[in-house]
C-alpha cells in the first residue's frame, strides 16, 4: 500500500502500521516469535495495545503483514479488470507482477524477513496456508461465474501459478540468505519469470 492520495490522518495511520510491522519483524526475529510479547512490541513503537488491535488481529497477523498486503493488492488487481472474463494463466501471472510492482517502497525487505520468520515458526506456517486458501476462494469468487466450488479447472490453474510463485520465493529467499543478492524486486521478478516459464513443461509431462 502506498500513501499516494491519502489524507493526513490516513498517512499517519499507515506510518503507525508500518512501524508496528517493522518492529514486530525485528523483535520476532531477534527474540523468537513465541518469546516476544505484545507488550514489548507496543512499548517499542510507543502505542497502546488498543492501537495495535485497530491495525492487526494478532501477533500472527502482524508477522505476516507483508504477505497479506501483497494478496490484498492482487485481489485489487483482479477487481480492476472486472468484466474481463475468466483469466488465463498468463493473466493470473501478469496480475501478480502488477501487485508486486505496486507495493510500497521497502516492502520487499519486510517480506523477505517475514518469510524467513514464517519458515521457522510452525504457527505462522499454518496461518499462511490458511490465508492462502482464503485468497484462492476469493480469487475464484471474482473470476468465475459458476462460483468457486464449480470451478475446479480454474482452481487448478491458479494453484499451479501459486506453486511456481512459491518456488520463485524459495529461490529468492535462499539467494538473499546466501548473500548472493539483496532482497530486491528485480531479483524477485527474475525468479518469477523463470518459475512461470517452466509451467508449460508440466503440461508436456501430462501429454507424455
Amino acid at each position: 500500500m502506498t500513501d499516494t492520495g491519502l489524507t493526513l490522518r490516513e498517512r499517519k495511520k499507515l506510518r503507525t502500521r508500518r512501524a508496528l510491522v517493522d518492529e514486530a519483524l525485528r523483535l520476532f526475529s531477534e527474540k523468537g516469535f513465541a518469546e516476544a510479547t505484545l507488550d514489548e512490541l507496543v512499548d517499542a513503537v510507543d502505542v497502546s495495545q488498543r492501537t495495535f488491535f485497530r491495525n492487526f488481529s494478532s501477533k500472527e497477523d502482524v508477522a505476516l503483514a507483508p504477505e497479506r498486503e501483497l494478496w490484498a493488492a492482487y485481489l485489487s488487481e483482479i477487481d480492476r479488470r472486472a468484466g474481463g472474463g475468466v483469466p488465463t494463466l498468463g493473466e493470473f501471472q501478469e496480475m501478480l507482477f502488477g501487485a508486486v510492482a505496486g507495493m510500497a517502497e521497502g516492502w520487499e525487505q519486510r517480506f523477505v524477513v517475514s518469510r524467513a520468520l514464517c519458515d521457522r515458526t510452525p504457527a505462522l506456517v499454518a496461518q499462511s496456508l490458511e490465508h492462502c486458501a482464503q485468497v484462492t476462494d476469493q480469487v475464484l469468487d471474482r473470476t468465475t461465474e459458476e462460483g468457486r466450488r464449480a470451478a475446479l479447472p480454474q482452481r487448478l490453474l491458479f494453484e499451479l501459478m501459486l506453486s511456481a510463485w512459491r518456488h520463485a520465493l524459495r529461490e529468492w529467499s535462499a539467494a538473499h540468505r546466501a548473500g548472493d543478492t539483496g532482497p530486491g524486486r528485480d531479483a524477485l521478478y527474475e525468479r518469477m519469470r523463470s518459475a512461470f516459464a517452466a509451467i508449460p513443461e508440466v503440461a508436456a509431462l501430462t501429454r507424455r
